[in-house]
């Protein structure tokens, strides 16, 4: 079906906000608009885009105008609130990762979401391209029974390039800002943990710093499965890749190398896959099913009730880190 003329309001322009509304710009089937109360993340998309969009003094009047999408990439603990609104409003939502900081208002929010009859998609963008291939594998048993998976990021570069810095002073932000690798293992494996340990702290000699900036956490499941997630704002270039261990052999995805190497037991061989996949392609394919959602051709790639998981478990993991007890994960 043929999309036309789509009124988008974008909200909220830190870096990836303006990612967002420089991308939907290229399309021909949306008209964006934004909403921004920083003049110097406007005039940063103004500069970037060489043209000035369309702009909302508040996210309320915004609402008023009656936008057909609402796009939602401001702080993570307005998520939840601004959602509920714009779709009580009429509006389909596409809302950035994570759902929410808190399960409680992540429940009203799948609650407002089905109750509306509109679309609603969480923006998980690391589920595209070279990560679907990797779960075809797993999906196809090509790895065996799977025993073990990793998943680690190390980034600096995101404080350094965090508009509002909010990571200083909002404790627990590294666990909400990379929602990601929980909500990655919960696609790849179709398991949702059981409980959770984290091990956190502050460290290091770095002009900029979270709380905490070092974090190792530990998965367990139900069954025959571990998994562990290494995070931390310190590595500088950044480290981002995910290993996976199954009996029949194991995988792994590095998104810096842009490589997945490929072992399998039997045949004692290990192969290398390229994959030159560019990060604005993975939005760009992340774009692309939301409006097919939109136009009622196929389901949200994360819907609010997918997102539920990946907030509880993360929700779980900042509960472990400050009581410093295993806690179990309840959505």
């Amino acid at each position: 079906m043929a999309l036309s003329g789509r009124r988008v309001v974008v909200a909220g322009l830190g870096s990836i906000g303006r990612r967002h509304a420089r991308l939907l710009r290229e399309r021909d089937d949306v008209v964006v608009e934004v909403v921004e109360p920083n003049e110097a993340a406007r005039s940063a998309l103004t500069a970037e885009l060489g043209v000035e969009l369309t702009t909302h003094t508040a996210f309320e009047a915004a609402l008023e105008t009656r936008p057909e999408i609402v796009w939602i990439c401001t702080p993570t603990r307005l998520h939840a609130e601004q959602t509920i609104a714009a779709l009580q409003a009429g509006s389909h939502v596409f809302c950035e990762k994570p759902m929410s900081d808190s399960i409680g208002r992540a429940r009203r929010m799948k609650a407002s979401a089905d109750a509306s009859g509109r679309v609603v998609d969480i923006g998980f963008y690391l589920l595209w391209d070279a990560m679907r291939d990797l779960k075809r594998r797993l999906d196809a048993g090509d790895l065996g029974q799977l025993l073990h998976a990793h998943a680690r990021v190390g980034t600096y570069i995101t404080l350094v390039n965090s508009v509002s810095r909010y990571q200083a002073s909002n404790p627990g932000s590294l666990f909400f800002d990379y929602s990601h690798q929980p909500d990655l293992l919960y696609w790849l494996t179709g398991r949702a943990p059981r409980t959770v340990t984290t091990t956190a702290f502050r460290g290091g000699a770095l002009e900029l710093l979270s709380d905490p900036n070092v974090a190792d956490i530990v998965l367990e499941y139900d069954g025959t499965l571990a998994a562990t997630i290494h995070l931390n704002y310190v590595q500088m270039p950044q480290r981002h890749y995910y290993e996976f261990v199954g009996d029949e052999g194991w995988a792994v995805l590095d998104f810096e190398t842009k490589q997945m190497m490929l072992g399998r037991r039997r045949a004692q061989t290990i192969e290398t896959i390229a994959f030159p996949q560019e990060r604005d392609d993975m939005f760009r394919a992340e774009h692309r099913a939301f409006f097919e959602a939109v136009a009622g051709a196929r389901e949200p790639e994360t819907s609010a009730a997918d997102g539920l998981v990946s907030t509880a478990i993360c929700e779980a993991i900042v509960d472990s880190w400050r009581t410093g007890r295993r806690v179990l994960i309840a959505p």
